[in-house]
């Protein structure tokens, strides 16, 4: 088996705590025809045009391996990275901090709060947890060891030392890490809980949600009942497989659908921008695991609430 060789790295520091952007010139010419030169590559990888592509060329803006400048005729080289920023989108900033609970030399554990995402994904870029971490604890290596969807909050687990970071990832992959949710969703008695829901769900590319299909169950969800009040009950959800909207289909199967939820049962019209009035009443609360670096158990609850309090008032510019 032909092993791969180690990516060298980034000549660029970051922007905002956003790494710049790696493009691989591939071994053969997906059209068939002579490799060309690294313009060509770039014009038809990146369909952003001619003109903007020549212009980010005018400016520097790509370079190679060395951190110099390319210039647009460079050679196609089989293998050869280049690097380059892509320009930050517009982003609307979430008005609610990130919390830091646990922080050593190897790991930093942070309690996010709802409608920010973890890591740079589409349009959340520069507003996520990770880019914010990483300027407010100026610790460029960080990375997300896990990820929790942009509408839940709760405690998310981020590895300082890029050569760590398997070790941590690992730990999720072998279901070593116990997780608590907890939820409130509509409070029916002819519900029999606590119970262990098993599914297959399957979320194909391009679909928003995600959908229980017949076959072998690739989701387990252990769904408990807290407290009710009223027609709201409070629910504590223990995840023991982590596919994608496992915990939001799993409880829409119920007839328990999650309070605040866009997507289930029902997608919803997008939010407008900066309204922050609707989240979704779901929470990490707890994670736990031992440290497979140092040998340290580590114990961590969020503080926060499935219900976060309004946005203070005032402007929101970073």
């Amino acid at each position: 088996m032909r092993r791969r060789r180690p990516v060298p790295p980034a000549p660029l520091p970051q922007r905002e705590g956003v790494d710049p952007v790696r493009v691989r010139l591939p071994r053969v010419d997906p059209r068939g025809g002579a490799r060309g030169s690294v313009r060509d590559h770039l014009v038809a990888r990146l369909a952003a045009g001619d003109g903007v592509v020549d212009a980010m060329f005018d400016a520097g803006a790509f370079v190679g391996a060395d951190g110099r400048p390319l210039a647009p005729d460079t050679a196609h080289v089989p293998g050869m990275y280049v690097w380059f920023h892509r320009d930050l989108p517009a982003e609307e900033r979430v008005p609610f901090d990130v919390e830091v609970v646990y922080r050593d030399a190897h790991v930093v554990v942070a309690d996010k709060p709802h409608f920010l995402a973890t890591t740079p994904r589409g349009s959340h870029v520069a507003e996520t947890a990770l880019a914010r971490l990483r300027r407010e604890l100026d610790i460029p290596t960080l990375t997300a060891a896990h990820r929790l969807d942009r509408l839940t909050a709760g405690l998310v687990l981020f590895t300082v030392r890029p050569e760590e970071r398997g070790a941590y990832q690992t730990l999720f992959r072998d279901r070593r890490v116990h997780k608590e949710y907890e939820a409130l969703a509509a409070y029916d008695p002819d519900v029999a809980l606590p119970r262990t829901v098993r599914s297959r769900i399957v979320k194909e590319r391009g679909s928003l949600t995600a959908r229980e299909v017949p076959g072998e169950p690739n989701a387990v969800s252990r769904v408990e009942l807290s407290d009710h009040e009223g027609t709201v009950g409070r629910y504590r959800l223990l995840p023991l497989t982590g596919q994608t909207h496992q915990l939001r289909v799993h409880m829409c199967a119920l007839g328990l659908p999650i309070l605040g939820d866009p997507l289930y049962p029902v997608v919803e019209p997008p939010a407008v921008p900066g309204d922050f009035s609707r989240p979704l009443r779901l929470l990490a609360r707890a994670l736990e695991f031992t440290d497979p670096v140092t040998g340290r158990h580590h114990a961590f609850r969020s503080t926060r609430e499935p219900t976060p309090p309004d946005p203070a008032p005032g402007p929101q510019a970073s």
